[in-house]
């Protein structure tokens, strides 16, 4: 069974949720040992091409799937032969695997891969090092490394970890600091920044630019920013939402802000599978309701075939605010 991300991670006061932060921060500091040993102990491998890996400092939630696609644009715009990588969280399999939209379901490669296959050539693979190789293989001249910040398999040539910069309403991306599972992060922030090359601060439409004291908490490293914005306007109408990601709360928050009338909304754990019993009492509700169903691109993919024409998706992209800041940092690693 997956569990909901917990909103009380991003409250950046020490105090609130006192107890359950005390009671996991001894699995935070084994989560912590664990990454660490792990960066440590690996040997990074070299492949043959650059390699820019898109990552997170925290858990999930930061909008990275939108900024791996922004990335791969500008680097395909630039002439480069560019294949994606990615785990394939949530999928059955291990490969090296390239992802076909046709033939593959969310449940074989997961949501995130079959996105993202649908504009560039993308592969899942659990050893990083062998899906590289066959990307590489298969005419790969850049490889855009969909999360693995915290993976050593890969010797990386660009190096960007993504952060939500969404920080109204007393969110802080980082919560009070602690990692997984007392809060949000995969090992503590300088840590994390110190092997970054920049930071990419994703803001949602209505906030023009980075917070100062986000800011002040990067400037370890270079920052840039970038919006996430529609790729269409949601359909009229009412429409009961629902999502599976990171962070729900900011889907909800996004909808209503691009103007959709939403009656309702409901949040479901990241990656969750939708079950047909599930599906059918949204649609029970949403009747009742007189609405249509939204939901993200993401969980559309995770749809049954038979729910996607009954499910509206509302696509968004990451658009960064200089491109000429992006530019830099590709022509400063040759790319």
């Amino acid at each position: 069974m997956k569990l909901s991300t917990p909103r009380w991670w991003y409250d950046r006061d020490p105090d609130a949720h006192r107890l359950a932060r005390t009671l996991l921060t001894p699995l935070g500091w084994a989560w912590q040992g664990a990454t660490a040993r792990r960066l440590a102990k690996g040997r990074p491998v070299e492949v043959g091409v650059p390699v820019v890996c898109v990552g997170n400092l925290t858990v999930g939630g930061t909008g990275k799937t939108p900024v791996v696609q922004a990335v791969a644009e500008a680097l395909a715009a630039r002439g480069r032969a560019v294949h994606l990588l990615s785990r394939g969280h949530g999928g059955s399999l291990a490969g090296p695997v390239r992802v076909d939209p046709a033939a593959h379901s969310a449940g074989e490669v997961g949501d995130e891969p079959l996105m993202l296959a649908a504009e560039h050539p993308t592969w899942i693979a659990r050893d990083r090092a062998a899906g590289a190789r066959a990307a590489v293989a298969a005419g790969a001249q850049v490889i855009v490394m969909d999360d693995g910040h915290q993976n050593p398999a890969l010797k990386k040539t660009l190096s960007l970890v993504v952060v939500d910069g969404e920080t109204r309403d007393e969110e802080w991306p980082f919560g009070d600091g602690r990692v997984f599972p007392a809060g949000p992060m995969r090992e503590p922030l300088a840590v994390g920044l110190a092997r970054a090359d920049a930071a990419v601060v994703l803001l949602p439409a209505d906030l023009p630019t980075v917070e100062p004291d986000l800011r002040r908490a990067l400037a370890a490293r270079p920052v840039l920013s970038a919006h996430l914005a529609p790729v269409q306007a949601p359909p009229a109408g009412r429409q009961l939402g629902f999502a599976g990601v990171g962070k729900p709360w900011k889907v909800e928050r996004a909808l209503r802000a691009a103007g959709c009338d939403l009656v309702g909304f409901e949040a479901f754990a990241d990656h969750a599978p939708y079950e047909a019993a599930t599906l059918a009492r949204l649609a029970a509700e949403a009747a009742r309701l007189g609405a249509g169903l939204i939901t993200t691109e993401k969980d559309w993919a995770r749809l049954p075939a038979e729910w996607r024409g009954r499910v509206a998706a509302w696509p968004v992209r990451a658009a960064f605010d200089d491109a000429g800041a992006l530019a830099g940092l590709l022509e400063a690693v040759g790319l």
